[in-house]
Order: structure tokens, then C-alpha cells, then sequence
């Protein structure tokens, strides 16, 4: 079941902008519509540029009981914009209390045209609460690889534009610094929300 699941995450990233990966040791997880992980991942002790002030880090940092990132960029075609809304329409189910606790931070994967400035504005029609963060590239790679998301080196395409390859999972960070859950691009904001109110009542254990 648990090696099924992987090659399903991984077909299920592998479209538009996106260039998923593989989503080790995770399991169905009890009715949750992400991937429960097995193996939690540590949020890495990275320092980025934030649209909310001079430094974000991704480990003391993220201070609220749940945390959603995502990377990708503004000028994504397809995949960002799509998982962002589904993002945003799933917080608008949650009470005030409740979304007081989650935070929303978009990663972005393309630093050298989403500046601070850049990232405020596309996130802006999203919900302005959300988080943007950019940087050099390599510590943007280095916090992908942290959380086992893909992100390419943004070569230059012949055309002008760009190749911004970038895996299409949400990745959550609990109070503890760890990802106990993953989602696919293809999850629905009702099946986002439904996840997040049970993180929220009942956090998943550590391991």
C-alpha cells in the first residue's frame, strides 16, 4: 500500500509547472486526504526575505500550531495559482479562532523576478494574510530539499522566458518544527479543510 501510494503522489505531481516527487514512508493515515508521513521531516534552519518583514526562518519562524508552505512562482501558469485558491477557499471554512492558527507561506522558486514587492502584490488577490518568502536560489533549493519538494535552477529558456520546475506539494509544519502531513496539487480546498480542522482539534504524534 505504502509504495503504491508514493508512485501515486508521484504521477499526481508530475503536471503544469510542477515537477513532483515522491512522498517516502506515508501512509492513507486514518481518513486524512494528504499523506500522513511515517518519517516526519525537520523544518530547516533556513533564513529567507518575507513580504512581513527583513527575515522569515523557516524553523523559528513558524510559531503558529500549523504552518502550510508551498513552493512555486507568480508567473507559474497553471499549478501555483490553482493550489493557492484551493488554499485560500479552504481557510474561508475555518472559524476566526481557528484560522488564527494557521499560517500560509508561499515559497518562491523563482527569486531573481519574485521579489519581496512582487510576491505582496500576486498574494494580495489570494488572501493578505499569507506569507511570501524569496532568496538566493540556493537556499531556497536547500529548503526544498528539506522537505523533499523538487526546485529547479530556473534556467533561461531560448524563447527569453524561463524553466522554473518546482514540485506541487503542500507540505505542513507543526508546532514542533516537524511535517507530519503532505497534499497533492490535486487536493480540494473542502478536503484541505477538512484535514486542517483535524490537525487543529488533534495534532498527529511526532515521529
Amino acid at each position: 500500500m505504502r509504495r503504491s501510494l508514493a508512485v501515486a503522489l508521484l504521477l499526481a505531481g508530475l503536471t503544469g509547472c510542477g515537477a513532483g516527487s515522491a512522498t517516502p514512508d506515508s501512509s492513507p493515515g486514518d481518513g486524512y486526504f494528504g499523506a500522513v508521513l511515517d518519517q516526519q521531516y525537520t523544518a530547516p534552519d533556513i533564513t529567507l526575505a518575507a513580504t512581513t518583514g527583513p527575515s522569515y526562518n523557516l524553523r523559528t519562524s513558524t510559531t503558529k500550531p500549523l504552518t502550510l508552505v508551498f513552493f512555486g512562482y507568480t508567473k507559474c501558469p497553471d499549478v501555483c495559482a490553482a493550489v493557492m485558491s484551493s488554499l485560500t477557499s479552504a481557510l474561508t471554512r475555518l472559524d476566526d479562532a481557528q484560522r488564527d492558527q494557521v499560517q500560509v507561506l508561499f515559497v518562491t522558486t523563482d527569486p531573481a523576478r519574485d521579489t519581496t514587492a512582487v510576491l505582496q502584490q500576486w498574494l494580495s488577490a489570494f488572501d493578505p494574510t499569507f506569507v511570501g518568502l524569496t532568496g538566493p536560489l540556493e537556499e531556497i533549493v536547500a529548503a526544498g530539499k528539506a522537505f523533499h519538494v523538487y526546485v529547479s535552477d530556473g534556467a533561461k529558456l531560448p524563447s527569453g522566458g524561463y524553466d522554473v520546475a518546482h514540485g506541487s506539494e503542500v507540505i505542513a509544519i507543526n508546532a514542533h518544527d516537524r511535517t507530519p502531513i503532505v497534499w497533492t496539487e490535486g487536493t480540494s480546498s473542502a478536503e484541505f479543510a477538512s484535514d486542517i480542522f483535524r490537525l487543529l482539534d488533534q495534532p498527529l504524534e511526532n515521529s
